[in-house]
């Protein structure tokens, strides 16, 4: 996938979920949950438990959906996600290694910043768009909208805090989408199993971000 269609499909979908699972079951009902939600866009956190394992399995069982990677650390790490059939790829920092290996394969590769400086090196190294993470720590949209006035040719994902109240604050402070993870699937609602619950907040979220043109 070029840059240019990655922009395309993140524009269109606002939301990435972001997924951690203990084993492949799990991980394959949140990717279930998600999707039924009305999320096509899924991370798996390469940290978590049987992550290229996962990759692989949710690309063969839903097809139509754009599977990748987070927290990716290492060349290594990159690499291996590559294999699994990573289709994008998150990190939290900035990495030139990493970028130039994504830019060969054809990954987008979306680097993590906080600051104008790190998000303008992040960006002239030619990241396919710009992880701002830990959003939570700076303030939220008013954080990202002081950004955008000199940044605005840069497209932004805010990432870390990001919650259903807050998700489409941020998309209207200028993020291209947002990455959302623990605030949809949490701990207590993974362990009781109460997929409808996850599914319901999905919605709201997704019926919110796209209420906007």
């Amino acid at each position: 996938m070029n840059d240019q269609a990655w922009l395309d499909l993140i524009k269109k979908e606002k939301a990435i979920a972001i997924l951690r699972a203990p084993n492949l079951e799990i991980g394959t009902q949140l990717a279930k949950t998600a999707i039924e939600g009305g999320m096509s866009l899924l991370e798996i956190s390469w940290n978590s438990d049987c992550a290229a394992e996962l990759i692989t399995h949710l690309k063969s069982v839903f097809p139509n959906c754009t599977i990748g990677v987070g927290t990716v650390l290492t060349v290594a790490d990159l690499r291996n996600a590559i294999a699994a059939g990573a289709q994008f790829a998150f990190m939290p920092h900035t990495d030139f290694d990493l970028i130039a290996i994504a830019k060969r394969r054809e990954v987008p590769i979306i680097p993590g910043a906080l600051t104008p400086t790190e998000i303008m090196t992040a960006w002239n190294a030619k990241a396919s768009c710009v992880k701002v993470f830990p959003i939570q720590s700076v303030g939220y949209e008013n954080y990202l909208q002081a950004l955008k006035a000199p940044l605005r040719q840069i497209p932004m994902i805010p990432t870390g805090g990001v919650t259903i109240d807050n998700a489409h604050a941020l998309i209207q402070a200028g993020a291209i989408a947002v990455g959302i993870g623990g605030s949809l699937f949490s701990k207590s609602a993974i362990a009781s199993g109460n997929w409808s619950l996850i599914q319901q907040q999905i919605q709201t979220l997704m019926n919110r971000l796209r209420s906007d043109p």
